[in-house]
């Protein structure tokens, strides 16, 4: 089974638009997906708009709901903790921005470098084929310093993309995880995509074998 793991706020414009590209790409595919979104304290439409999709059964969607927002941090610990409790540990996840950002297309990407061996596959702007599209200088500064901070402190055999969190993980790697480090598996909940990197130095930790595929970053699309 291939999870889908959505983390969502306020996604009312995107996700109609990325559920369908999920689906039409799994089922050309022929693989058994899942999609889990975690809304997280959404105060638009974003909750009724799930609720519609989930009544159609060909999209396995599965709703998560924070009352508050919580932020990213939060939302991807009690998405990830969710999954690990559930899932069969040869099952495979891939986080994906619930903003239409990250096109589906790559999933088979990442699935393809885990099938060869790999705990945790990466996309990357920074490989070969890669890009970004959309991005205002100040989001483009706060990437390059955390990637340049990454790679002088916690440099990890494989990845050159350390910020992104459109990422594929065997569920195995994640129920060890979740077992070794307990709640502190995700301590930087409250500062943005600062538990993107949290997860990578946890999972190096642990000893992963990491790898990366190239993608463009489609932030001209949020």
């Amino acid at each position: 089974m291939i999870w889908i793991f959505l983390p969502a706020f306020n996604e009312e414009l995107s996700l109609p638009k990325l559920l369908p590209k999920i689906k039409a790409q799994f089922e050309t595919q022929q693989l058994e997906f899942k999609i889990l979104v975690l809304d997280d304290g959404s105060v638009d439409s974003t909750a009724k708009i799930l609720k519609q999709f989930q009544q159609e059964k060909s999209y396995n969607l599965e709703i998560l709901t924070h009352k508050l927002n919580r932020g990213l941090g939060e939302t991807e610990r009690n998405g990830f903790e969710y999954i690990a409790e559930t899932a069969n540990p040869e099952d495979i996840v891939v986080r994906v921005e619930g903003d239409d950002t990250h096109d589906p297309k790559y999933i088979f990407d990442l699935l393809k470098k885990i099938n060869e061996g790999y705990d945790v596959v990466n996309t990357s702007r920074f490989l070969s084929g890669g890009d970004q599209k959309g991005l205002d200088n100040y989001r483009k500064f706060i990437s390059k310093c955390a990637n340049i901070f990454m790679k002088l402190m916690f440099r990890i055999n494989g990845v050159k993309d350390y910020s992104c969190g459109f990422r594929a993980y065997k569920v195995s790697v994640l129920k060890k995880a979740i077992k070794s480090y307990g709640n502190n598996f995700l301590q930087l909940r409250g500062l943005g995509f600062t538990s993107t990197l949290e997860i990578l130095v946890k999972l190096k930790m642990l000893g992963c074998k990491f790898a990366e595929v190239p993608f463009v970053l489609r932030y001209d699309l949020k």
